[in-house]
């Protein structure tokens, strides 16, 4: 199994109360994701939520696996201490906004 290592998305912009959806498994190659980096750009404190969506399943409080406060101008990292692991085609990663805007961008490998 080769990996692509490296990010897995470039800088997003998650406008405030949205989700966005990041990464999405397709032709059932595997993602690992080990880390998200979420950056409040507007000079208002907010929350940023992280959500494992499998598919076809939807972004709800049943599958939200991060809830965060990112302080106005602040950088959170959140590192899980082992990767994420989306495996069927379909599975996504979304990210979504409270009352601020955020920057985010995804580290981690995908099979080749």
């Amino acid at each position: 199994m080769a990996l692509e290592r490296g990010k897995l998305s470039d800088v997003v912009v998650v406008s405030a109360a949205s989700t966005v959806g990041i990464i999405t498994v397709a032709s059932s190659k595997k993602v690992y994701v080990k880390s998200v980096i979420i950056h409040a750009s507007t000079n208002t404190s907010g929350t940023a939520q992280v959500y494992f969506v499998p598919n076809g399943g939807s972004v709800g409080v049943a599958n939200r696996i991060f809830d965060v406060d990112v302080n106005a101008g602040e950088t959170v990292l959140i590192e899980p201490s082992y990767p994420l692991v989306l495996d069927t085609t379909g599975d996504a990663l979304f990210v979504g906004a409270g009352t601020s805007t955020m920057n985010v961008i995804i580290t981690g490998d995908k099979e080749a």
